[in-house]
Parts: C-alpha cells; structure tokens; sequence
C-alpha cells in the first residue's frame, strides 16, 4: 500500500487558483493569435489542469481554446516495469494538431520521461508548429534535455522526495505538497502521485 509521509504545503487552493491564472496570462502574451492555440493535458491531473486553463482563457477573452486529453500509458520507455496490465486510459484529441501551437500540460516536472512518452504520442496526431510545456510544478532532477516554457512553481527537492499534487476533482480539495517516500509492507519505494 502507497505511504506518502507528508514534509510541508507548498500550494494551497487559492495560491494554486492564481498560479493557473498567472500561467494563462503568459500563454497570450506568448501567444497572440488565439485561434492557433489548442490545449492537451496528460492523464490525469494535467487534463484538470488544463480544463481550469480553459475556463480562464474563456473568462479572459471570451474565446474557446480547443482541449485535448492524452494518455501516455502505452507511450512510456519503462513499460515493462508498470505492471502485467498496465491501466490505459482515454486518449482524445479531436481535432488537428499541424501548424498548431500546442501547450502541452501536465502537474509536475520530474526526469522528463513523461513529457518524452507525451512528445512522441502527439505526433501520431500531427504535426504542431510548436510544442510548448507547462507544468504547476518543476521539481529538478531531469534525465532528459526537457525544459517547460511555462512554470508554477520551481520546488528543489531530494531525490528521495515526491511532490504530491491533489486537485479537488481528484481528492476533494487543492493542495501542493512535498513529502517522501516510504517503503510499503513489500519493500518497494511508494508515493502518490509519483512522477517522472
């Protein structure tokens, strides 16, 4: 059973609320042309993520930001590892992605591995002018050459620590918080939310 033993809040709801709101300014003072922006947040708090994004850019300019939702289960280089069936979930982007610019969403910045597994997947649906990265979090520790455009918050960390994200359509409320990892009753490394 996954123990996360919890260190310190880094976010709570309304600093998470004008964190979001803060990141959808900087995407169109980036972006100017509206029409050529489409969201697609990562399974499966990045997808909350950007729906929140959405509804600030709907508030902002009054404008419908086409969103997309994008599994990367089947897409990971450490596949093998997951488990014997491997929970897949819903993959949907209706709509094409070339000479788009993509703002590609997830919760948190780890290895890059994910963000790497997200890169190759949106290719299968087109090819964007430009493929931009925000994260709520970036908490160090790449194993790839992967740099988000877009940042919440930058959280040095241990590599021994996880940074857990809980979002009130997921866990019933909105926090950021840091903690670490503690060994289940198998000896196995656990933590909620764990990211790469």
């Amino acid at each position: 059973m996954s123990q996360f033993k919890e260190k310190a809040k880094i976010l709570n709801a309304e600093e998470i609320k004008r964190t979001l709101q803060r990141l959808a300014h900087q995407i169109l003072e980036s972006n100017p042309n509206l029409a050529d922006i489409v969201l697609v947040g990562i399974q499966t708090r990045g997808v909350y993520l950007a729906k929140r994004i959405q509804a600030t850019f709907q508030e902002i300019e009054a404008v419908d930001i086409p969103l997309g939702v994008l599994d990367i289960t089947l897409y990971r280089d450490d596949l093998t590892t997951v488990g014997v069936r491997p929970v897949v979930k819903e993959t949907k982007i209706d709509f094409d992605l070339t000479d788009k610019t993509v703002v590609l969403i997830d919760d948190v910045l780890f290895t890059g591995r994910t963000i790497r597994a997200a890169l190759d997947e949106l290719m299968d649906f087109g090819r964007p002018k430009i493929v931009a990265l925000l994260v709520l979090i970036d908490r160090g520790h790449r194993e790839l050459p992967i740099r988000a455009d877009f940042v919440g918050k930058n959280i040095p960390t241990s590599k021994n620590e996880t940074v857990e994200v809980r979002l009130q359509e997921l866990d019933g409320l909105d926090e950021v918080a840091i903690g670490e990892k503690v060994l289940d009753t198998n000896g196995y490394e656990s933590g909620a939310n764990f990211h790469e």
